[in-house]
């Protein structure tokens, strides 16, 4: 009778694994998983051109026109003022692009106006952000850097709370114009060191980290 007991116990336990797994699977979804990524890439090279975004913090240089150079702040708006000109466009272009429209604009009052724009606060648009969400110690916007990663992210916000289901994170992309969703492992990566599930991270995505159901 105890050994009909045990075995029936055995199948029972097996049984709910299954059911819990299935459950799972179907409360969160069905994802594809990201190709892994080094932790540290042996070939780090420049990321995508940095593009200002508000509230980005520029310093405007204009070459023999002390009176001109100045450091602004990019409004909420997405424009900004400098001497000799107002509301002028600078979210979504490049500092390159930006010092190009400024010198044109600086033409019609001097003579062959030479510019330079250089980003000193980090911000920029949605599209250049890493946005974390859930169960995050720390929620929050991230400015995306160069061959930055998961582990990257989960660094800068403090991991995850303890009641995160982390293994059954969401990674929300843009990818030729469609919104795509993919399967994280975060627990698996920061709680038992599990160096493949870290995967490579890119300007816009959404990390989606969900409480536990059990």
């Amino acid at each position: 009778m105890s050994q009909f007991l045990a075995s029936s116990v055995r199948v029972f336990a097996a049984a709910l694994i299954t059911l819990t797994l299935a459950g799972c699977s179907l409360f969160y979804g069905v994802r594809d998983e990201l190709p892994s990524e080094p932790f540290v890439s042996p070939n780090e090279g420049p990321g995508p051109y940095y593009i200002i975004g508000p509230q980005d913090s520029l310093f405007i240089f204009v070459w023999r026109q002390p009176e001109l150079s100045n450091t602004v702040t990019v409004r909420p708006d997405g424009y900004l003022s400098i001497p000799l000109i107002d509301d002028l466009p600078a979210t979504g272009k490049t500092p390159t692009q930006l010092a190009r429209d400024i010198e044109e604009a600086l033409a019609n009052f001097i003579n062959g106006p030479i510019v330079s724009v250089m980003v000193q606060g980090f911000v920029g648009p949605f599209s250049q952000q890493v946005r974390v969400v859930g169960e995050a110690a720390s929620p929050q916007s991230i400015p995306y850097r160069a061959n930055m990663t998961l582990l990257d992210v989960m660094i800068h916000v403090g991991g995850l709370t303890e009641f995160a289901a982390g293994d059954q994170a969401t990674l929300v992309r843009f990818e030729e114009g469609q919104q795509r969703e993919y399967r994280l492992r975060i627990d698996s990566l920061i709680r038992d060191g599990e160096i493949d599930k870290n995967v490579k991270i890119m300007p816009g995505d959404v990390l989606i980290i969900p409480e536990s159901i059990l």
